[in-house]
């Protein structure tokens, strides 16, 4: 039974260093983007997605648009991209920052590296607290135990 409030821990710490991997990978896509070439593309399509609603929750509604362009070399790309500004609409021309080399890495959301520093900053900051209550957790569990 003891080692019940080892494994589950060490569980959930592991789901939160693959979460802060994940989060520094997006940061770090994004800022390769924004340090590539832009092209001109064209919002193909807008949508929403919601989510939660059930019982007394709350209901997220996320924005999606999907956007196509052609990178320097003649290749046509298209992609989506969650979260984007509301005022871009169906049809709408938009700058979209790429890699080279990686053309489906790309966004069309405008540099703005204070803001993703500080985004992911905050979110690695709440996610290693989390993780080290829980060592602290397992800690006090074998002093006491």
């Amino acid at each position: 039974m003891e080692g019940f409030f080892y494994i589950v821990p060490s569980i959930m710490i592991a789901t939160v260093l693959v979460g802060m991997a994940a989060i520094v990978r997006k940061a770090l896509r994004i800022n390769q983007a924004w340090n590539g070439p832009t092209a001109e593309g064209r919002c193909l399509r807008m949508f929403t997605t919601t989510s939660g609603g059930s019982g007394d929750s709350s209901v997220s509604t996320t924005l999606h648009h999907v956007y196509e362009f052609t990178t320097r070399d003649g290749r046509a790309v298209r992609f989506e991209e969650k979260d984007g500004p509301a005022t871009v609409l169906e049809g709408d021309i938009t700058t979209v920052w790429y890699v080279p080399d990686r053309p489906e890495r790309t966004t069309a959301q405008g540099p703005a590296r204070g803001r993703l520093m500080a985004g992911t900053g905050c979110a690695l900051m709440f996610l290693g607290a989390f993780a080290t209550a829980l060592v602290a957790f397992m800690v006090q569990f074998s002093l006491h135990f």
